[in-house]
């Protein structure tokens, strides 16, 4: 599959999660085998450019081309002057953010707000674009459904997006007043595919090779985009490509293979998140890869109260290697992040 002028190695991406996909997530999971990450949601204000937040996100140092930056905003001059910002950061595809459902982003008519403004979606889109033309750098789009189940909007807002020179369109199969309740369909992202030419990735509650498999069949998408499945289980990218590509699924990893790629991941986010911050969010990480482990109820609090990264991390090693190592390691973990 191709955005722009950029081949991507398979069609199995990582959707954008706000506190999530930060660039130690990102690059973990393309060295896994996803194919494509999109960054959390970067400020469109440029009064919020020079922030400790909106600066470490905006950090791509070593990560995997295409970067790919997604912005949130509602002013359609502020978002181009953002995009063209974070070309100059090192972005080489740059997304637009019109699918996040949660009410801090709605309430400035940012996000899926903007379903419900179709007039201001083009005028964004197209500044955007434009924006972006001289430095050859493709736009793509990730939104939803539509508003509510009674606006649901997704093929006009895809039409207008092949219009405007859009080079993927990211649909999930939810309505904005759907948040993540209930399950996604994927009827609207098949009528959107049939609608236009460029490509479509597909995005909801994809959580196994089957269900991928069946999602692209179904919806006719060129590519699909995992979000929350990958919490805690980030070789979700290599099972799924695997499977698309010969029918037949690799084994779980090992514990011994756990524990390196989680002690790996805590290295690279202890570096970029620094001692302070560092220990702290990398509790969320810890607990998603390891809720399904015996003892992991009564053992995550106590690691939660750790403040220090080195003794984290090490406490995190000695308990991991309770397990054999050759043993299979078996995780349906995960939970609800603010996804874009």
């Amino acid at each position: 599959m191709r955005i722009g002028s950029w081949t991507l190695p398979n069609r199995v991406f990582v959707a954008p999660m706000a506190g999530v996909t930060d660039r130690p997530y990102r690059r973990l999971c393309k060295k896994l085998g996803a194919g494509y990450a999109v960054s959390e949601m970067a400020a469109s204000n440029p009064q919020l450019w020079d922030s400790v937040k909106t600066s470490r996100r905006l950090d791509h140092d070593g990560e995997i081309d295409p970067v790919a930056v997604q912005l949130a905003g509602s002013d359609p001059d502020m978002m181009a002057e953002a995009a063209v910002f974070n070309i100059r950061k090192g972005a080489r595809i740059i997304d637009i953010n019109m699918g996040c459902p949660v009410k801090k982003v709605c309430k400035v008519a940012s996000g899926s707000a903007l379903l419900r403004d179709e007039t201001l979606v083009a005028r964004i889109l197209d500044r955007v674009v434009q924006a972006c033309q001289p430095f050859d750098v493709p736009v793509t789009l990730k939104t939803r459904t539509g508003w509510d189940h009674k606006t649901k909007n997704a093929v006009r807002i895809a039409r207008l997006a092949q219009e405007t020179g859009i080079a993927a369109l990211t649909l999930h199969g939810r309505t904005r007043c759907d948040l993540y309740r209930g399950h996604a369909e994927y009827d609207t992202i098949r009528d959107v595919k049939n609608e236009i030419d460029i490509p479509v990735i597909a995005n909801g509650d994809i959580d196994s090779p089957e269900k991928a498999k069946f999602v692209l069949e179904y919806t006719g998408a060129d590519a699909i985009m995992i979000g929350r499945a990958a919490q805690g289980r980030p070789w979700i990218f290599r099972e799924v490509s695997h499977y698309l590509e010969h029918g037949t699924h690799l084994p779980p990893p090992t514990c011994g293979v756990l524990r390196k790629l989680l002690l790996e991941h805590l290295d690279d986010h202890y570096r970029f998140y620094g001692e302070y911050i560092g220990v702290r969010s990398a509790r969320k990480h810890i607990g998603w890869y390891l809720a399904e482990l015996p003892d992991a109820k009564t053992w995550l609090p106590v690691i939660n109260k750790i403040d220090n990264t080195s003794e984290q991390a090490r406490a995190l090693d000695q308990w991991l290697q309770r397990y054999p190592p050759d043993e299979p390691f078996i995780s349906t973990a995960g939970a609800q992040p603010q996804a874009a």
